[in-house]
């Protein structure tokens, strides 16, 4: 079976987000907008319950982070995706950190981008005639980010949450 680890921003934030992703992101109906802090990797039932206790002992050691959006961003000419780029903080890099290296599955491929993606898939034309105009109408949005997500990929191709994880407060 498939999983993640993401974490949902405020109604707010997925309200906006979500203004795009219905006409431009062929996910839109899959899943809610999100920040994946640990991609897509494959567990059995057994193995699920290993990487729960994991991530419970990871969230013990992290509090809640800043999700601060500023800026759309692309991942072209690598994908035609475009997205909401979020500030790599101290919390946020730590954590993805901890979520990454040593734990289950493989590292990333990529370098961490934290970001929410607003549209994907598009071709050289449509990337090419919505990203200036999505630069200058820009994002401002900053929040509090408490709780991370274990989801898992359903037989339709839409994801689900599996288990929640608070982060607690570190003293």
């Amino acid at each position: 079976m498939k999983f993640g680890i993401v974490a949902f921003p405020s109604k707010k934030l997925q309200d906006l987000a979500n203004a795009y992703r219905k006409r431009y992101d062929p996910h839109y109906a899959l899943i809610t907008p999100h920040l994946t802090l640990k991609g897509v990797f494959e567990a059995n039932d057994q193995e699920i319950e290993q990487v729960a206790k994991a991530i419970k002992e990871i969230t013990k050691k992290h509090g809640p982070f800043e999700l601060s959006v500023s800026k759309v961003g692309t991942f072209a000419p690598i994908t035609n995706t475009i997205y909401f780029k979020a500030v790599l903080n101290d919390e946020l890099a730590a954590l993805h950190k901890d979520l990454n290296n040593d734990f289950f599955g493989e590292k990333p491929e990529f370098a961490f981008v934290p970001h929410v993606t607003i549209a994907q898939k598009l071709s050289s034309g449509e990337h090419d005639d919505i990203i200036g105009q999505l630069k200058m109408i820009g994002v401002d949005h900053t929040e509090t980010i408490d709780r991370l997500h274990l989801t898992y990929q359903l037989e339709d191709g839409s994801w689900t949450v599996y288990e929640t994880f608070r982060l607690d407060e570190v003293n």
